[in-house]
């Protein structure tokens, strides 16, 4: 049913941005139906009805989040490295950028309820959802764990993700130990 609502949803803002006609807005979903694709928006790319530039748009509407376009951004790999690859590629997700206790995360779907306490058993920070095309997530994580599991830069990698988890639990000890101490002031 949500996904039929998506469909629906998607659609209508497409056809109220003038990203397409009005028949093609009616034989849409059926056209879906019979597709071989899983997604919506992916078919809606690989049938060439829409292009990227007007897709992402129409995806902050319906999830009433920014819009962020992952082709060609540099991922901090310090953030990508605090979740796992198969969670990454298979929710298709990837963490933004981190500022102070706050994570803005790319997703295709930002509102499946299920990802913020996915995301939440990898990391403590406050969560922001930006969307992005799923294809372009999947791409950047598979290229990030690409280039990351080679020689030199895997070794490099591999320490700094030890050191960064350090630092991550030491700055979760003190965040802890501060609730603590204001808690304990309440009673």
């Amino acid at each position: 049913m949500k996904h039929e609502a998506f469909v629906k949803g998607l659609t209508e803002i497409l056809y109220k941005q003038e990203k397409i006609s009005k028949d093609e807005a009616n034989s849409l979903a059926e056209a879906f139906k019979g597709s071989a694709k899983e997604y919506f928006d992916d078919f809606l790319l690989d049938e060439g009805i829409v292009e990227k530039d007007d897709l992402l748009p129409a995806l902050a509407e319906y999830y009433q989040v920014p819009a962020f376009d992952t082709v060609g951004f540099f991922f901090d790999h310090s953030l990508l490295r605090m979740f796992p690859k198969g969670f990454l590629f298979n929710r298709a997700v990837i963490p933004m950028v981190r500022d102070e206790n706050m994570l803005v995360v790319v997703a295709s779907n930002p509102n499946d309820e299920a990802l913020l306490e996915e995301i939440g058993n990898s990391v403590s920070y406050d969560i922001r959802f930006n969307v992005g095309i799923r294809q372009d997530i999947m791409n950047a994580v598979e290229e990030y764990y690409a280039q990351s599991l080679s020689g030199p830069v895997f070794e490099e990698n591999m320490s700094q993700t030890r050191e960064a988890r350090e630092g991550e639990i030491e700055e979760e000890k003190e965040v802890n130990e501060l609730a603590h101490e204001i808690y304990d002031k309440d009673e």
